[in-house]
């Protein structure tokens, strides 16, 4: 591994020994990886030339940007870590074709914030802020405002790639149609690092809406709730987003933050969000109020005071954070048809109570993406492994059987991957490990994660 240092002159950007822990692991840490090298590219070239080392000597390579992947796709298995980190500079925004072009590490927040200061959005909007846009790209990251702006892949239009034996690959351009064969750049958004690594992003942007209103819709059920969803969408209303979220979920965030949700009696409730412009929006909302009362929802709580509206996003955001401050948790990210909500949700809750194990339901009511945080306790490693193993077998196969699938947005990595190749065709599997052969036909970059043997 020394002859990293003849690839990186800067010896402060190899590190040959004393690896730092967090670099073996994914954002959550229960799962650690070894090493040999850990190096922080500043260039294509210098990853070029990492590669073409790797290549020549079979060696792994794990690719990684700010680590807050949850599902172990960041957790190496021997070899280089490809930390990405260091090349976090936004090259350009380009005002005339609606694109900016900026390297992977470049974190999601600080990207937004400068494309919004130049009065133009980009509207991938996962929930850790801190991701960086390389691993967006990598897991195809969602968000709240998905089921109106669509993911990370619909904001793509170019990358920069190396491949695993060193290539570079320009992949799109700043044109808006490109019918000009394959679409090569689709490959590489959601593969999880399995087939190149991504050294520059050239992504879509859009005009930055003048105005965003939030109104909360307290039901006395989630099923009520769930069955208002469709004709949200149908009406024409064009929500930002729709998220659903039951109340006992609700307490565990009003406890952590100290917030509290207006209707406290609600079983559920949905946040409805709205941008665009300010007039065209408060006729939005007040039709989604006659809306909605009509489907049974308790009342519609408009948040115009941005300092509420921000306290209930919080109260949202915060979930998963208030699930850890109490137990160990495992996240799930499973997606049903929008219409399956509510039965998938109640068939976990029926498993919850046959198996004495606590899980907690929220998530992306407009695009059928829920979120599950299953619940320790006091559980020993071992009756934690068995009964989580079992708990999760059941639940994947209930969201397969309702015409789901595996993940939404979190990607597969290694801890859904049991789930994902047991429910998946050996012939959809065989597609995708045929073009990793010929990407990477001696699998070093990120093997046996996801789709892989």
């Amino acid at each position: 591994m020394r002859e990293l240092y003849d690839i990186i002159r800067d010896k402060d950007r190899v590190l040959l020994e004393n690896i730092p822990e967090a670099a073996l692991s994914d954002t959550l840490g229960r799962r650690r990886g070894t090493a040999q090298a850990l190096v922080y590219p500043l260039s294509t070239e210098e990853v070029s030339a990492v590669m073409r080392f790797a290549w020549k000597n079979r060696i792994p390579v794990t690719p990684r940007g700010a680590g807050t992947n949850l599902v172990g796709s960041t957790v190496p298995d021997g070899g280089i870590i490809l930390d990405l980190s260091r090349m976090n500079r936004i090259l350009e925004v380009d005002l005339e074709t609606f694109t900016a072009t900026a390297e992977p590490g470049v974190l999601l927040q600080d990207f937004q914030a400068k494309v919004e200061s130049m009065g133009l959005f980009y509207p991938p909007d996962p929930g850790e802020k801190a991701s960086t846009l390389g691993g967006n790209i990598a897991t195809n990251a969602g968000g709240m405002r998905a089921v109106k702006y669509g993911v990370t892949r619909d904001y793509v239009r170019g990358l920069t790639v190396v491949l695993a034996n060193g290539d570079v690959v320009e992949m799109g351009s700043k044109n808006v149609k490109d019918a000009s064969g394959l679409d090569l750049k689709q490959l590489i958004v959601g593969s999880e690092g399995t087939l190149a690594v991504i050294t520059r992003c050239l992504l879509r942007l859009v005009g930055r809406p003048e105005y965003s209103l939030t109104a909360l819709v307290p039901f006395a059920s989630l099923h009520e709730g769930i069955r208002s969803v469709p004709a949200i969408l149908q009406a024409g209303l064009h929500p930002t987003a729709v998220e659903f979220v039951e109340r006992s979920v609700v307490v565990l965030g009003e406890r952590f933050t100290g917030l509290s949700y207006p209707c406290p009696e609600a079983e559920a409730y949905l946040l409805l969000t709205f941008d665009g412009r300010r007039e065209d929006i408060e006729d939005r909302v007040e039709r989604a109020r006659e809306l909605v009362l009509r489907h049974g929802a308790l009342d519609v709580v408009a948040l115009r005071d941005p300092v509420r509206a921000t306290e209930i996003w919080r109260v949202r955001g915060c979930l998963v954070k208030a699930v850890e401050a109490i137990s160990e948790q495992e996240p799930v990210d499973i997606v049903v048809p929008i219409d399956k909500i509510s039965d998938f949700v109640a068939f976990v809750h029926q498993v919850e109570k046959e198996n004495n194990i606590r899980m907690v339901a929220f998530g992306h009511a407009g695009d059928g993406n829920v979120h599950l945080c299953v619940m320790r306790g006091e559980r020993s490693e071992e009756d934690w492994n068995r009964d989580l193993g079992a708990c999760m077998e059941r639940i994947y196969g209930e969201a397969f059987r309702l015409g789901g699938v595996t993940s939404g947005e979190h990607g597969i990595g290694l801890s859904k991957r049991l789930y994902y190749l047991s429910h998946t065709s050996d012939v959809k599997l065989a597609v995708q490990r045929c073009v990793k052969d010929a990407l990477d036909e001696r699998h070093i970059l990120n093997d046996h994660k996801s789709y892989l043997a």
